[in-house]
């Protein structure tokens, strides 16, 4: 085997397309995207902004990179086709080597930030990403770094405002509520599969039944509060979009569908987007 420079840059180009497709580029892209606008809604200017979302993205990618590398063996024996590291598309020593890297970068890059922001993002959302990955998925407690990773991405904006203060307690509120329905969303249709391997998290004891109710009405319930948590009278758009939230959540869960629909999944997912749209609105009074 070749240990030429050339030759080691040449296996890292020819398996990029894998080294994406194995980083959970969509989440790791939308979690940028959304914390990036909720930085420029809270104040945080175009260049403490572009710091938040080279942090946050380096964070989500050591995240999906790890999740991968350590469930390499796990997926190959559910036959799962999707995971670069299961079909041996990735040697998984490759993912992990990704996942160290992109987390050293973050760290530098969460600085930018402050030292109190930094703390919030690398112990409260990569920190709580990496426990999960690493040890706390197949457990009961599997939905509280989702819970403390969302719940900590207020903080990190608000804390690196050019005066920085404590989040309001209704955005962390909401983004927990919004971390553990996206826990219940993301397993939802790998239960079983997650069964037959060992994976025994709260959502698989519960059971699909349990969690397609559950993931809509998280999504309500931050919906919930960010309609009546901030100071002041409610707006009409917030009731109409409260509104739409409730429409959406139970059509999710009480109108029949077969036992693998979508229609749970997309549901939780339009009513988290409602709730995005609210934080956003409110970027303003997060602090």
């Amino acid at each position: 085997m070749s240990l030429h420079p050339s030759g080691v840059l040449s296996r890292t180009t020819t398996r990029l397309p894998a080294l994406l497709r194995s980083c959970h580029l969509e989440p790791a892209v939308a979690v940028t995207v959304f914390v990036t606008a909720l930085a420029v809604a809270a104040g945080r200017g175009a260049v403490g902004s572009a710091a938040v979302a080279a942090a946050v993205l380096t964070g989500q990618l050591s995240i999906g990179w790890c999740n991968d590398a350590a469930d390499a063996q796990r997926d190959t024996a559910s036959g799962r086709r999707d995971k670069p590291a299961a079909t041996g598309e990735l040697p998984p020593r490759m993912a992990a080597a990704a996942a160290g890297t992109a987390l050293a970068l973050c760290v530098p890059l969460s600085l930018l930030s402050g030292a109190a922001a930094a703390a919030a993002h690398l112990s409260g959302v990569v920190g709580g990403g990496w426990a999960y990955n690493l040890c706390l998925k197949r457990t009961v407690l599997s939905p509280l770094p989702y819970a403390a990773g969302f719940g900590s991405l207020p903080a990190f904006v608000t804390l690196g405002l050019p005066s920085p203060s404590g989040p309001a307690w209704w955005a962390v509120a909401a983004g927990a509520l919004l971390g553990v329905g996206a826990h219940l969303v993301n397993v939802l249709p790998d239960i079983e599969a997650d069964l037959a391997t060992g994976v025994r998290g709260l959502p698989q004891r519960l059971g699909r039944p349990a969690c397609r109710w559950l993931a809509p009405f998280m999504m309500l319930a931050a919906v919930g509060v960010l309609t009546a948590g901030p100071p002041g009278a409610v707006a009409a758009s917030d009731w109409v979009l409260a509104a739409a939230a409730g429409i959406i959540s139970i059509a999710g869960t009480a109108v029949p569908s077969l036992a693998y629909s979508r229609w749970p999944f997309r549901s939780a997912i339009a009513v988290a987007g409602i709730a995005v749209a609210q934080l956003l609105l409110r970027g303003s009074d997060l602090a």
